[in-house]
């Protein structure tokens, strides 16, 4: 039986601040980050030389908040949060989590990390906290550059809602955190598979992109009513469940089903991708 190295700490091996400086010299994450900065200013600069907006707005559930959208600071920051939730995002998030582990493989460098030798759970554990802290950062970016450029421009106001009266600014900003932090959860979802897929495969734009493919097909299938009560388990039945926060009173059922239900998704995905992991031959 032989014996670890002397002063070998498996703890040691791989810093967790050397694989945030590492991804942050990474050109897709200044790109990513850069793109959550730039997109409230973009959106602004549309509403300002972007006509009367006497059309139509897209219609549907969220059609009307685009009236409310530069009637104050928070009132732009949930909108650019809107306009971004069902796909920006979705690609955000699987692009930091479905790029971190096939990139590496891709590079034909992941063997040699292996090999310093760094426990495979816990490199896998090192690059998944890193990827969702990064994940967060831009969610982050994207509501605080929103959330000034709105102040700034528009006023401090109420938030607007189209389901109640208008709620107190104060009172605004914790709902608003409360959409954020709704948010970062259901996207644990497309963190977990977009991590899965990273694991199982060396391309990197084949995880990325497979689990925004599997995030809208799931959304296809949620539209069709003919699937009954089955639609309740796809994991973005609930994704828009934060609505219920605009409301008074308040309604959070359906936020406390879909946090349950992204949780335990999000659990399997990364169980199954440190299985998978510890258990496969590495050879790039």
């Amino acid at each position: 039986m032989s014996a670890a190295a002397t002063g070998y700490r498996a703890t040691a091996t791989m810093p967790l601040l050397a694989e945030v400086r590492r991804q942050a010299s990474r050109r897709r994450t200044q790109l990513a980050l850069g793109f959550m900065a730039l997109l409230p200013l973009i959106i602004l600069l549309a509403f300002e030389f972007g006509g009367d907006g006497d059309d139509d707005n897209g219609g549907g559930a969220f059609g009307s908040l685009v009236d409310l959208a530069t009637s104050g600071g928070l009132n732009f920051a949930l909108f650019s949060i809107l306009v971004s939730s069902s796909f920006l995002l979705i690609v955000v998030v699987a692009l930091f989590c479905g790029d971190t582990v096939a990139s590496e493989a891709s590079w034909g460098s992941l063997r040699y990390l292996l090999a310093v030798p760094v426990p495979r759970a816990r490199l896998l554990g090192v690059k998944l906290t890193v990827a969702l802290g990064y994940s967060l950062l831009a969610l982050l970016t994207l509501a605080g550059t929103a959330l000034l450029l709105g102040t700034l421009r528009y006023g401090w106001h109420p938030l607007g809602s189209t389901v109640a009266a208008e709620i107190p600014a104060g009172e605004g900003v914790l709902r608003l955190l409360g959409i954020i932090g709704y948010l970062s959860v259901i996207l644990l979802v497309v963190a977990g598979l977009a991590f899965l897929l990273s694991v199982l495969t060396d391309a990197a734009l084949g995880a990325v992109g497979g689990a925004v493919l599997l995030w809208i097909l799931s959304g296809i299938l949620d539209q069709i009513t003919a699937l009954g009560s089955i639609r309740d388990f796809l994991p973005t039945h609930y994704s828009d469940a934060w609505l219920g926060l605009l409301s008074t009173p308040m309604q959070t059922d359906d936020m406390v089903k879909g946090a349950i239900s992204a949780i335990c998704y999000a659990t399997i995905f990364w169980g199954l991708a440190f299985y998978r992991f510890t258990r496969k031959d590495i050879t790039s």
